[in-house]
C-alpha cells in the first residue's frame, strides 16, 4: 500500500459508516474487484497526470486549504 492510500484509509475511518462504505465502494470499482473498471474520460486522465505531477514535485495542499474542502462537503 502506498503512503498516500494508507493516509486516505487513516482519514477514512473517522466518517460516517454510510461515508466508509461509499468510499469503499469506490475503491473497489476502480479497482476492477466490482463490476467493470471505471473508464476515464481524456479531461480525467489529463487531471490525475497533471495531480502527479504536481506529488513529484511536492506541491501539496495545505492544511488549512484541505479543512476548507473539508468543510464545503460538510465532511
Amino acid at each position: 500500500m502506498t503512503t498516500l492510500l494508507d493516509r486516505a484509509m487513516k482519514a477514512a475511518r473517522s466518517l460516517s459508516p454510510e461515508m466508509q462504505d461509499e468510499i469503499a465502494r469506490l475503491v473497489l470499482k476502480i479497482a476492477g474487484a466490482e463490476g467493470a473498471p471505471i473508464a476515464l474520460t481524456a479531461e480525467e486522465r489529463a487531471a490525475i497526470a497533471a495531480s502527479r505531477a504536481a506529488a513529484a514535485r511536492a506541491e501539496f495542499a495545505t492544511d488549512e486549504e484541505v479543512r476548507a474542502i473539508w468543510a464545503k462537503h460538510n465532511l
